[in-house]
Protein backbone atom coordinates (compact mmCIF):
# COMPACT_ATOMS: atom_id res chain seq x y z
CA UNK A 1 0.00 0.00 0.00
CA UNK A 2 1.73 3.63 -0.80
CA UNK A 3 2.88 5.45 2.14
CA UNK A 4 2.12 8.71 0.51
CA UNK A 5 -1.16 9.81 -1.82
CA UNK A 6 -2.38 12.98 -3.17
CA UNK A 7 -5.53 12.71 -1.78
CA UNK A 8 -6.93 15.92 -3.38
CA UNK A 9 -6.35 18.43 -6.27
CA UNK A 10 -8.46 21.92 -6.53
CA UNK A 11 -8.10 24.35 -9.20
CA UNK A 12 -10.13 27.41 -9.69
CA UNK A 13 -10.14 30.02 -12.09
CA UNK A 14 -6.90 28.38 -13.91
CA UNK A 15 -7.13 29.03 -17.44
CA UNK A 16 -10.64 27.23 -18.87
CA UNK A 17 -10.41 26.19 -15.57
CA UNK A 18 -13.35 27.72 -13.63
CA UNK A 19 -13.85 25.29 -10.08
CA UNK A 20 -12.35 21.85 -10.52
CA UNK A 21 -11.87 19.31 -7.85
CA UNK A 22 -10.23 15.86 -8.11
CA UNK A 23 -10.54 13.03 -5.33
CA UNK A 24 -7.50 10.89 -5.90
CA UNK A 25 -7.45 6.91 -4.35
CA UNK A 26 -4.61 4.76 -4.11
CA UNK A 27 -3.20 2.63 -7.23
CA UNK A 28 -3.26 3.77 -10.45
CA UNK A 29 -5.65 6.68 -11.27
CA UNK A 30 -5.90 8.50 -14.89
CA UNK A 31 -7.01 11.09 -16.03
CA UNK A 32 -8.56 11.74 -19.81
CA UNK A 33 -10.39 13.78 -21.73
CA UNK A 34 -10.53 15.48 -25.33
CA UNK A 35 -7.48 17.21 -26.79
CA UNK A 36 -7.30 21.34 -25.07
CA UNK A 37 -10.12 19.94 -22.90
CA UNK A 38 -7.17 21.03 -19.89
CA UNK A 39 -5.55 18.27 -19.10
CA UNK A 40 -2.39 20.16 -19.12
CA UNK A 41 -3.59 22.72 -17.04
CA UNK A 42 -5.01 20.69 -14.27
CA UNK A 43 -0.63 19.33 -14.17
CA UNK A 44 -0.20 23.12 -13.76
CA UNK A 45 -2.11 23.69 -10.92
CA UNK A 46 -0.23 20.55 -9.44
CA UNK A 47 2.98 22.15 -10.35
CA UNK A 48 1.84 25.33 -9.18
CA UNK A 49 1.11 23.76 -5.85
CA UNK A 50 4.25 22.30 -5.49
CA UNK A 51 6.04 25.49 -6.29
CA UNK A 52 7.18 25.85 -10.01
CA UNK A 53 7.78 29.07 -11.37
CA UNK A 54 4.29 29.26 -13.35
CA UNK A 55 5.99 29.97 -16.29
CA UNK A 56 4.16 27.21 -18.60
CA UNK A 57 0.98 28.22 -16.93
CA UNK A 58 1.77 32.25 -16.21
CA UNK A 59 -1.04 32.86 -19.45
CA UNK A 60 -3.80 30.82 -17.57
CA UNK A 61 -3.72 32.76 -14.24
CA UNK A 62 -6.35 35.17 -13.34
CA UNK A 63 -7.00 37.83 -10.76
CA UNK A 64 -8.62 35.01 -8.74
CA UNK A 65 -6.50 31.07 -9.69
CA UNK A 66 -5.98 29.44 -6.55
CA UNK A 67 -4.82 26.19 -6.47
CA UNK A 68 -4.94 23.45 -3.88
CA UNK A 69 -3.09 19.90 -3.53
CA UNK A 70 -3.62 17.71 -0.14
CA UNK A 71 -1.19 15.05 0.53
CA UNK A 72 -1.13 12.12 3.06
CA UNK A 73 2.19 10.63 3.78
CA UNK A 74 3.10 7.37 6.45
CA UNK A 75 1.43 7.34 9.48
CA UNK A 76 -1.80 9.78 8.28
CA UNK A 77 0.38 13.35 8.69
CA UNK A 78 -1.62 15.59 6.13
CA UNK A 79 -0.11 17.89 4.13
CA UNK A 80 -1.88 21.06 2.26
CA UNK A 81 -0.03 23.16 -0.65
CA UNK A 82 -1.54 25.74 -1.80
CA UNK A 83 -1.05 28.95 -4.35
CA UNK A 84 -3.49 31.76 -4.79
CA UNK A 85 -3.07 35.01 -6.70
CA UNK A 86 -3.14 38.31 -4.80
CA UNK A 87 -4.55 41.75 -5.08
CA UNK A 88 -0.91 42.61 -6.84
CA UNK A 89 -1.16 40.16 -8.81
CA UNK A 90 1.45 38.09 -7.18
CA UNK A 91 0.94 34.33 -6.12
CA UNK A 92 0.85 34.12 -2.76
CA UNK A 93 2.41 30.54 -1.16
CA UNK A 94 1.23 28.96 2.12
CA UNK A 95 1.41 25.13 3.68
CA UNK A 96 -0.93 23.56 6.12
CA UNK A 97 -2.83 27.18 5.74
CA UNK A 98 0.15 29.15 7.10
CA UNK A 99 2.42 31.57 4.81
CA UNK A 100 5.38 30.04 3.09
CA UNK A 101 7.78 30.54 0.91
CA UNK A 102 8.12 28.91 -2.70
CA UNK A 103 11.45 27.67 -1.97
CA UNK A 104 9.74 25.75 0.97
CA UNK A 105 6.94 24.51 -0.95
CA UNK A 106 9.37 22.84 -3.31
CA UNK A 107 11.99 21.42 -0.92
CA UNK A 108 9.21 19.33 0.86
CA UNK A 109 7.29 18.23 -2.33
CA UNK A 110 10.70 16.91 -3.61
CA UNK A 111 10.16 14.27 -0.68
CA UNK A 112 6.22 13.46 -2.03
CA UNK A 113 6.32 13.57 -5.82
CA UNK A 114 7.94 13.17 -8.84
CA UNK A 115 6.96 14.39 -12.10
CA UNK A 116 7.80 12.06 -15.11
CA UNK A 117 6.94 14.15 -18.07
CA UNK A 118 8.35 14.14 -21.74
CA UNK A 119 10.81 16.97 -21.55
CA UNK A 120 11.15 18.41 -17.76
CA UNK A 121 10.92 14.77 -16.13
CA UNK A 122 13.69 13.25 -14.83
CA UNK A 123 14.48 13.82 -11.19
CA UNK A 124 17.19 11.18 -12.35
CA UNK A 125 19.32 13.87 -13.95
CA UNK A 126 20.06 14.76 -10.57
CA UNK A 127 22.99 12.32 -10.21
CA UNK A 128 22.04 11.70 -6.05
CA UNK A 129 18.82 10.53 -7.23
CA UNK A 130 20.10 7.87 -9.42
CA UNK A 131 22.04 6.84 -6.61
CA UNK A 132 19.20 6.76 -3.88
CA UNK A 133 17.54 4.17 -6.64
CA UNK A 134 21.01 2.04 -6.81
CA UNK A 135 21.50 1.93 -3.09
CA UNK A 136 17.63 1.02 -2.70
CA UNK A 137 17.88 -2.00 -5.18
CA UNK A 138 20.99 -3.39 -3.62
CA UNK A 139 20.08 -2.52 -0.05
CA UNK A 140 23.18 -0.86 0.00
CA UNK A 141 23.96 0.11 3.79
CA UNK A 142 26.33 3.52 3.33
CA UNK A 143 25.22 4.50 7.06
CA UNK A 144 28.45 3.55 8.73
CA UNK A 145 30.31 5.86 6.11
CA UNK A 146 27.86 8.33 6.54
CA UNK A 147 28.42 8.75 9.90
CA UNK A 148 31.78 8.38 9.91
CA UNK A 149 32.27 11.15 7.40
CA UNK A 150 29.67 13.15 10.09
CA UNK A 151 32.49 12.50 12.43
CA UNK A 152 35.35 13.44 10.19
CA UNK A 153 33.53 16.63 9.55
CA UNK A 154 33.07 17.81 12.81
CA UNK A 155 37.03 16.38 13.62
CA UNK A 156 38.12 19.29 10.61
CA UNK A 157 35.68 22.02 11.71
CA UNK A 158 37.11 21.43 15.50
CA UNK A 159 40.70 21.53 13.44
CA UNK A 160 40.39 24.42 11.54
CA UNK A 161 39.06 26.23 14.44
CA UNK A 162 41.88 26.37 15.97
CA UNK A 163 43.75 28.30 13.21
CA UNK A 164 46.38 28.57 11.25
CA UNK A 165 49.05 25.21 10.19
CA UNK A 166 51.42 23.80 12.19
CA UNK A 167 54.31 25.94 10.91
CA UNK A 168 52.52 29.17 11.93
CA UNK A 169 50.98 27.85 15.23
CA UNK A 170 55.16 26.69 15.87
CA UNK A 171 56.22 30.31 14.72
CA UNK A 172 53.88 32.37 16.58
CA UNK A 173 54.67 30.15 19.90
CA UNK A 174 58.28 30.96 19.47
CA UNK A 175 57.50 34.96 18.90
CA UNK A 176 55.63 34.90 22.17
CA UNK A 177 58.39 33.07 24.11
CA UNK A 178 60.61 36.01 22.68
CA UNK A 179 58.21 38.57 23.85
CA UNK A 180 58.85 37.24 27.20
CA UNK A 181 61.82 36.74 27.59
CA UNK A 182 62.89 39.69 26.83
CA UNK A 183 60.34 40.96 29.41
CA UNK A 184 61.79 38.73 32.04
CA UNK A 185 65.18 39.93 31.35
CA UNK A 186 64.19 43.59 31.49
CA UNK A 187 63.85 42.13 35.38
CA UNK A 188 61.10 45.15 35.83
CA UNK A 189 60.70 45.76 39.29
CA UNK A 190 57.35 47.96 39.37
CA UNK A 191 54.92 49.78 37.17
CA UNK A 192 56.63 53.43 38.46
CA UNK A 193 60.83 52.07 38.04
CA UNK A 194 61.23 54.40 35.20
CA UNK A 195 60.13 57.25 36.68
CA UNK A 196 62.30 55.95 39.83
CA UNK A 197 65.35 55.69 37.67
CA UNK A 198 64.83 58.98 35.39
CA UNK A 199 64.05 61.20 38.95
CA UNK A 200 67.49 59.79 40.27
CA UNK A 201 69.05 60.49 37.15
CA UNK A 202 67.87 64.24 37.15
CA UNK A 203 69.20 64.42 40.68
CA UNK A 204 72.40 63.02 40.46
CA UNK A 205 72.81 64.67 36.36
CA UNK A 206 72.16 68.40 38.85
CA UNK A 207 74.95 67.21 41.43
CA UNK A 208 77.38 66.51 38.54
CA UNK A 209 76.94 69.74 36.56
CA UNK A 210 77.12 71.73 39.95
CA UNK A 211 80.52 70.68 41.18
CA UNK A 212 82.26 73.64 39.89
CA UNK A 213 79.58 75.90 41.08
CA UNK A 214 80.11 74.40 44.67
CA UNK A 215 83.91 75.43 44.95
CA UNK A 216 83.38 78.72 43.87
CA UNK A 217 80.72 78.93 46.19
CA UNK A 218 82.86 77.63 49.32
CA UNK A 219 85.98 80.17 48.12
CA UNK A 220 83.51 82.88 48.52
CA UNK A 221 81.59 82.27 51.75
CA UNK A 222 84.93 80.68 53.31
CA UNK A 223 88.04 81.17 51.67
CA UNK A 224 91.07 81.84 53.74
CA UNK A 225 91.38 85.29 52.65
CA UNK A 226 90.36 88.01 54.57
CA UNK A 227 88.22 88.77 51.67
CA UNK A 228 85.88 85.61 52.55
CA UNK A 229 81.84 86.60 53.39
CA UNK A 230 82.30 84.40 56.81
CA UNK A 231 85.62 86.14 57.94
CA UNK A 232 84.43 89.32 56.86
CA UNK A 233 81.42 88.48 58.82
CA UNK A 234 83.55 87.52 61.68
CA UNK A 235 85.36 90.52 61.92
CA UNK A 236 81.67 92.76 61.31
CA UNK A 237 80.78 90.65 64.75
CA UNK A 238 83.61 91.61 66.84
CA UNK A 239 83.27 95.17 66.20
CA UNK A 240 80.21 95.08 68.15
CA UNK A 241 80.21 97.20 71.26
CA UNK A 242 80.61 95.24 74.78
CA UNK A 243 77.23 95.99 76.15
CA UNK A 244 74.62 94.06 77.62
CA UNK A 245 72.24 95.87 75.56
CA UNK A 246 73.90 93.70 72.46
CA UNK A 247 74.06 90.86 74.16
CA UNK A 248 71.28 88.99 72.32
CA UNK A 249 71.99 90.63 68.68
CA UNK A 250 75.40 89.10 69.48
CA UNK A 251 74.52 86.34 70.30
CA UNK A 252 72.29 85.45 67.23
CA UNK A 253 74.11 86.79 64.74
CA UNK A 254 77.11 84.25 66.43
CA UNK A 255 74.08 81.56 66.16
CA UNK A 256 74.02 82.56 62.10
CA UNK A 257 77.80 82.26 61.47
CA UNK A 258 77.76 78.92 63.34
CA UNK A 259 74.82 77.41 60.97
CA UNK A 260 76.58 79.20 57.92
CA UNK A 261 79.39 77.21 59.07
CA UNK A 262 77.49 74.08 59.23
CA UNK A 263 75.70 74.26 55.87
CA UNK A 264 78.67 75.32 54.03
CA UNK A 265 80.79 71.76 55.38
CA UNK A 266 77.09 70.04 53.93
CA UNK A 267 77.76 71.87 50.65
CA UNK A 268 81.80 71.07 50.92
CA UNK A 269 80.65 67.20 51.60
CA UNK A 270 78.56 67.57 48.00
CA UNK A 271 80.85 68.88 46.25
CA UNK A 272 83.30 66.23 47.48
CA UNK A 273 84.82 64.11 43.85
CA UNK A 274 85.71 61.62 46.02
CA UNK A 275 81.95 61.29 47.52
CA UNK A 276 80.43 61.37 43.84
CA UNK A 277 80.42 57.51 41.82
CA UNK A 278 80.20 58.37 38.02
CA UNK A 279 79.75 54.74 37.45
CA UNK A 280 76.54 55.26 39.40
CA UNK A 281 75.38 58.12 36.71
CA UNK A 282 76.60 55.80 33.74
CA UNK A 283 74.28 52.65 35.42
CA UNK A 284 70.77 54.99 36.37
CA UNK A 285 71.09 56.28 32.60
CA UNK A 286 71.51 52.54 31.02
CA UNK A 287 68.57 51.75 32.98
CA UNK A 288 66.70 54.39 31.61
CA UNK A 289 67.34 53.53 28.53
CA UNK A 290 66.65 49.81 28.52
CA UNK A 291 63.12 50.87 30.04
CA UNK A 292 62.04 53.36 28.33
CA UNK A 293 62.91 51.06 25.14
CA UNK A 294 60.52 47.92 26.99
CA UNK A 295 57.85 50.70 27.79
CA UNK A 296 57.74 52.09 23.89
CA UNK A 297 57.57 48.17 22.10
CA UNK A 298 54.80 46.99 24.97
CA UNK A 299 52.14 49.53 25.12
CA UNK A 300 53.82 53.30 25.97
CA UNK A 301 54.21 52.54 29.91
CA UNK A 302 55.42 49.87 32.22
CA UNK A 303 52.53 48.80 33.57
CA UNK A 304 51.37 48.50 30.22
CA UNK A 305 54.61 46.22 29.17
CA UNK A 306 53.80 43.90 32.76
CA UNK A 307 50.02 43.57 31.61
CA UNK A 308 51.45 42.38 27.86
CA UNK A 309 53.64 39.79 29.69
CA UNK A 310 51.11 38.42 31.58
CA UNK A 311 48.80 37.91 28.82
CA UNK A 312 51.59 36.81 26.24
CA UNK A 313 52.10 33.85 29.22
CA UNK A 314 48.23 32.98 28.82
CA UNK A 315 48.60 32.93 25.37
CA UNK A 316 51.67 30.52 25.05
CA UNK A 317 49.94 28.24 27.81
CA UNK A 318 46.69 28.56 25.51
CA UNK A 319 48.93 27.64 22.66
CA UNK A 320 50.58 24.91 24.02
CA UNK A 321 47.55 23.17 25.66
CA UNK A 322 46.50 23.18 21.70
CA UNK A 323 49.46 22.22 20.34
CA UNK A 324 49.35 18.84 22.15
CA UNK A 325 46.07 18.57 21.39
CA UNK A 326 46.20 19.03 18.02
CA UNK A 327 48.73 16.33 17.82
CA UNK A 328 45.75 13.80 18.61
CA UNK A 329 43.27 15.83 16.65
CA UNK A 330 45.85 15.37 13.65
CA UNK A 331 46.21 11.32 14.28
CA UNK A 332 41.92 10.94 15.21
CA UNK A 333 42.16 12.92 11.91
CA UNK A 334 44.35 10.64 10.03
CA UNK A 335 42.75 7.89 11.57
CA UNK A 336 39.43 8.74 10.34
CA UNK A 337 40.52 9.45 6.61
CA UNK A 338 41.81 5.82 6.67
CA UNK A 339 38.69 4.33 7.66
CA UNK A 340 36.94 6.34 5.54
CA UNK A 341 38.51 5.42 2.12
CA UNK A 342 38.31 1.44 3.32
CA UNK A 343 34.33 2.38 3.92
CA UNK A 344 34.20 3.98 0.51
CA UNK A 345 35.60 1.40 -1.62
CA UNK A 346 33.55 -1.73 0.07
CA UNK A 347 30.15 1.30 -0.89
CA UNK A 348 32.22 1.60 -3.63
CA UNK A 349 31.89 -2.53 -5.15
CA UNK A 350 28.48 -3.12 -3.53
CA UNK A 351 27.10 0.14 -5.19
CA UNK A 352 29.08 -1.76 -8.55
CA UNK A 353 27.42 -4.67 -8.15
CA UNK A 354 23.99 -3.11 -7.24
CA UNK A 355 24.37 -1.17 -10.61
CA UNK A 356 24.66 -3.97 -12.45
CA UNK A 357 21.97 -6.00 -11.40
CA UNK A 358 19.30 -2.88 -11.64
CA UNK A 359 20.74 -2.67 -15.21
CA UNK A 360 20.19 -6.33 -15.80
CA UNK A 361 16.56 -5.99 -14.23
CA UNK A 362 15.69 -2.36 -16.33
CA UNK A 363 16.68 -4.09 -19.26
CA UNK A 364 14.82 -6.84 -18.70
CA UNK A 365 11.54 -3.87 -19.21
CA UNK A 366 12.56 -2.04 -21.89
CA UNK A 367 10.48 -4.59 -24.20
CA UNK A 368 7.25 -4.02 -22.21
CA UNK A 369 7.51 -0.05 -22.85
CA UNK A 370 8.36 -0.49 -26.34
CA UNK A 371 12.35 0.05 -26.17
CA UNK A 372 12.93 -3.07 -28.32
CA UNK A 373 16.34 -2.41 -29.33
CA UNK A 374 17.31 0.07 -26.81
CA UNK A 375 19.91 -0.68 -23.91
CA UNK A 376 20.78 0.92 -20.76
CA UNK A 377 23.40 1.00 -18.11
CA UNK A 378 23.81 2.37 -14.26
CA UNK A 379 27.28 3.19 -13.74
CA UNK A 380 28.66 4.25 -10.70
CA UNK A 381 32.03 6.21 -10.12
CA UNK A 382 34.00 8.05 -7.57
CA UNK A 383 35.37 7.33 -4.64
CA UNK A 384 32.35 5.60 -2.97
CA UNK A 385 30.48 5.18 -6.21
CA UNK A 386 28.17 7.91 -5.47
CA UNK A 387 29.12 9.60 -9.04
CA UNK A 388 26.36 7.92 -10.50
CA UNK A 389 24.67 8.31 -14.18
CA UNK A 390 22.68 6.60 -16.47
CA UNK A 391 23.95 5.85 -20.22
CA UNK A 392 21.54 5.20 -22.63
CA UNK A 393 21.13 4.17 -26.61
CA UNK A 394 18.15 4.10 -28.45
CA UNK A 395 19.01 1.53 -31.32
CA UNK A 396 22.10 -1.54 -31.37
CA UNK A 397 24.89 -0.14 -33.12
CA UNK A 398 24.88 3.74 -31.90
CA UNK A 399 27.08 5.30 -29.25
CA UNK A 400 25.64 4.86 -25.74
CA UNK A 401 25.53 8.47 -23.74
CA UNK A 402 23.71 10.13 -21.07
CA UNK A 403 19.85 9.28 -20.88
CA UNK A 404 18.65 12.90 -20.68
CA UNK A 405 21.06 13.63 -23.80
CA UNK A 406 20.46 10.90 -26.33
CA UNK A 407 16.74 9.84 -24.95
CA UNK A 408 13.73 11.75 -26.73
CA UNK A 409 10.78 12.79 -25.02
CA UNK A 410 8.68 9.57 -25.77
CA UNK A 411 11.82 7.54 -24.92
CA UNK A 412 12.62 9.19 -21.58
CA UNK A 413 9.11 8.71 -20.17
CA UNK A 414 9.21 4.92 -20.99
CA UNK A 415 12.34 4.46 -19.59
CA UNK A 416 11.35 6.21 -16.35
CA UNK A 417 8.46 3.94 -16.57
CA UNK A 418 10.73 0.64 -17.04
CA UNK A 419 12.75 1.86 -13.89
CA UNK A 420 9.95 2.48 -11.81
CA UNK A 421 9.14 -0.57 -12.46
CA UNK A 422 11.94 -1.91 -10.41
CA UNK A 423 12.22 0.87 -7.94
CA UNK A 424 8.59 1.61 -7.01
CA UNK A 425 8.98 3.75 -4.15
CA UNK A 426 5.78 3.87 -1.70
CA UNK A 427 6.86 7.27 -0.37
CA UNK A 428 6.73 8.98 -3.35
CA UNK A 429 3.49 9.69 -5.63
CA UNK A 430 4.72 9.48 -8.97
CA UNK A 431 3.33 11.52 -12.15
CA UNK A 432 3.44 10.04 -15.84
CA UNK A 433 2.22 12.56 -18.15
CA UNK A 434 1.51 11.03 -21.99
CA UNK A 435 3.74 8.71 -21.31
CA UNK A 436 2.58 6.27 -23.98
CA UNK A 437 2.37 9.07 -26.85
CA UNK A 438 2.74 8.07 -30.08
CA UNK A 439 1.78 4.23 -29.42
CA UNK A 440 -0.85 2.28 -30.25
CA UNK A 441 -1.99 -1.32 -30.26
CA UNK A 442 -0.46 -4.03 -28.47
CA UNK A 443 2.19 -1.68 -27.12
CA UNK A 444 -0.05 0.30 -25.27
CA UNK A 445 -1.60 -2.22 -23.68
CA UNK A 446 1.91 -3.03 -22.17
CA UNK A 447 2.11 0.65 -20.76
CA UNK A 448 -0.87 0.38 -19.51
CA UNK A 449 -0.23 -3.10 -17.85
CA UNK A 450 3.09 -1.28 -16.73
CA UNK A 451 1.27 1.57 -15.03
CA UNK A 452 -0.79 -0.47 -13.12
CA UNK A 453 2.29 -2.85 -12.06
CA UNK A 454 3.98 0.66 -10.60
CA UNK A 455 0.70 1.52 -9.09
CA UNK A 456 0.67 -1.43 -6.82
CA UNK A 457 3.70 -0.10 -5.28
CA UNK A 458 2.78 3.21 -5.23
CA UNK A 459 0.27 6.14 -6.40
CA UNK A 460 0.58 6.39 -10.11
CA UNK A 461 -1.26 9.40 -11.76
CA UNK A 462 -1.47 9.28 -15.63
CA UNK A 463 -2.65 11.56 -18.48
CA UNK A 464 -3.04 9.53 -21.52
CA UNK A 465 -4.99 9.78 -25.11
CA UNK A 466 -5.29 5.71 -24.91
CA UNK A 467 -8.31 3.55 -24.33
CA UNK A 468 -6.43 0.91 -23.49
CA UNK A 469 -3.92 2.44 -21.24
CA UNK A 470 -7.34 3.49 -19.27
CA UNK A 471 -8.59 0.55 -18.63
CA UNK A 472 -6.06 -0.31 -16.82
CA UNK A 473 -6.53 2.39 -14.25
CA UNK A 474 -8.06 1.80 -11.13
CA UNK A 475 -9.82 5.54 -10.45
CA UNK A 476 -10.69 7.39 -14.10
CA UNK A 477 -11.00 11.01 -14.15
CA UNK A 478 -12.28 12.82 -17.24
CA UNK A 479 -11.86 16.41 -18.19
CA UNK A 480 -14.68 18.01 -20.27
CA UNK A 481 -14.79 21.33 -22.31
CA UNK A 482 -18.24 23.04 -22.98
CA UNK A 483 -18.95 26.41 -24.99
CA UNK A 484 -21.51 28.24 -22.78
CA UNK A 485 -22.97 31.27 -24.52
CA UNK A 486 -19.08 31.75 -26.43
CA UNK A 487 -17.29 31.14 -23.12
CA UNK A 488 -15.18 28.06 -22.76
CA UNK A 489 -15.49 25.84 -19.20
CA UNK A 490 -13.99 22.60 -18.59
CA UNK A 491 -15.45 20.55 -15.94
CA UNK A 492 -13.70 17.70 -13.93
CA UNK A 493 -15.82 14.14 -13.03
CA UNK A 494 -14.77 10.38 -11.65
CA UNK A 495 -16.16 7.81 -13.76
CA UNK A 496 -17.21 4.83 -12.51
CA UNK A 497 -20.11 2.45 -14.39
CA UNK A 498 -21.76 3.35 -18.09
CA UNK A 499 -20.03 6.67 -17.96
CA UNK A 500 -16.50 5.11 -17.99
CA UNK A 501 -17.70 2.72 -20.55
CA UNK A 502 -18.98 5.55 -22.76
CA UNK A 503 -15.29 7.86 -22.39
CA UNK A 504 -13.06 4.43 -23.06
CA UNK A 505 -15.27 4.00 -26.29
CA UNK A 506 -15.01 7.22 -27.11
CA UNK A 507 -11.45 7.40 -26.73
CA UNK A 508 -11.33 4.12 -29.29
CA UNK A 509 -13.61 5.71 -32.11
CA UNK A 510 -14.00 9.34 -31.55
CA UNK A 511 -17.22 11.09 -30.69
CA UNK A 512 -19.29 8.85 -32.58
CA UNK A 513 -18.94 5.83 -30.79
CA UNK A 514 -20.74 3.20 -31.60
CA UNK A 515 -22.35 -0.39 -30.17
CA UNK A 516 -18.92 -2.59 -31.48
CA UNK A 517 -16.94 0.43 -29.55
CA UNK A 518 -18.64 0.45 -26.33
CA UNK A 519 -18.46 -3.60 -26.63
CA UNK A 520 -14.67 -3.33 -26.84
CA UNK A 521 -14.68 -0.44 -24.51
CA UNK A 522 -16.54 -3.06 -21.67
CA UNK A 523 -14.04 -6.31 -22.85
CA UNK A 524 -10.95 -3.75 -22.01
CA UNK A 525 -12.48 -2.84 -18.72
CA UNK A 526 -13.62 -6.11 -17.99
CA UNK A 527 -10.14 -7.71 -18.82
CA UNK A 528 -8.54 -5.38 -16.81
CA UNK A 529 -10.29 -6.21 -13.70
CA UNK A 530 -9.70 -9.85 -14.16
CA UNK A 531 -5.79 -9.24 -14.54
CA UNK A 532 -5.87 -7.19 -11.68
CA UNK A 533 -8.05 -9.96 -9.77
CA UNK A 534 -4.88 -12.67 -10.97
CA UNK A 535 -2.47 -10.48 -9.97
CA UNK A 536 -3.94 -10.02 -6.12
CA UNK A 537 -4.10 -13.45 -6.31
CA UNK A 538 -0.50 -14.48 -7.01
CA UNK A 539 0.61 -11.69 -4.61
Amino acid sequence: MPKAQLVELYAHGLGVIDDARLEFGPGFNVLTGETGAGKTLLLGALGLCLGSDAGTSRYALTPDTRAVALFIRDGGEELSFSRETSSSGRLRSSLNGAPSSVDALRALAEELIVVHGQHDSLALRNRSEIVRLIDESGAVDTSELDALRRELSVARQLRGGFGGDEAARAREIEFLLFQIRELDGAKILSATELNETLEELTRLTTLREGQAAIGEVLELFDAESDAAVLAQFAQALNRLPESDAYDAVRANLRSALIQSREALRELAELGDSDAFDPRILEELDARASVLQQIARKYGGTLEAALRSRDEFEAEHARLTVETDGLEGLDEEIRSLEERETVLARRVRREREVAATQLTEAVGHQLTRVALVHATLRFVVDGDDGSDAQIFFTPNPGLPEGPLATLASGGELSRVLLAISLETANANVVAVFDEVDAGLGGQVAQQIGECLSEVGRGQQVLAVTHLASVAARADHHFVIEKVIDHGVTRTSVRALTGDDRVREIARMLAGNDATAESRALAKQLLENSVEVRAESDFSR
